[in-house]
């Protein structure tokens, strides 16, 4: 997840997803994540606090600042490194399991209030973005390629 200043996602030339201020979130659906970890990494993206407040402290959440997300699907984040020089993409779920739980994510948050632009499942696409800050935040909502979790 980054916190963005404008973003957007071409597809053959044409833009169909873009945002002004806020969030471009880029998706890795691994094989075992559930409607729960939809639920939960919803949650957070809409309630972390990343954004500046009059302080310039980072206490705002995406919508405090009338923010918007972008949701770009990526399975190559779930890929397994570990041996080789060539990666593996077994631990990605495929595209019938995972698409359904990416559009379940920008409908959890567009449930939560927020304005939410996609990219296009599963197409080559061109991710074009003013990263804030910089921000980039690794979020999983359980504990895998050692990544921190929380409930």
């Amino acid at each position: 997840m980054q916190r963005a200043r404008d973003a957007s996602v071409v597809v053959a030339g044409r833009t169909v997803g873009r945002i002004e201020r806020g969030l471009v979130v880029l998706v890795g659906v691994a094989r075992d994540d559930d409607a729960d970890d939809v639920t939960k990494l919803g949650a957070k993206l809409a309630g972390l606090r990343i954004f500046d407040d009059a302080d310039g402290r980072m206490n705002r959440d995406v919508a405090a600042v009338g923010g918007e997300v972008l949701l770009v699907s990526q399975f190559t984040l779930q890929a397994d490194t570990r041996s080789g020089t060539r990666p593996g993409f077994s631990p990605a779920a495929p595209p019938d399991v995972a698409e359904p739980r990416y559009e379940a994510l920008a409908d959890d948050l567009r449930a939560r209030g927020l304005t939410v632009a996609t990219g296009t499942f599963g197409a080559a696409m061109e991710v074009r973005l003013v990263n804030d800050g910089p921000v980039t935040i690794f979020l999983d909502t359980r504990e895998r390629m050692g990544a921190p979790t929380w409930t």
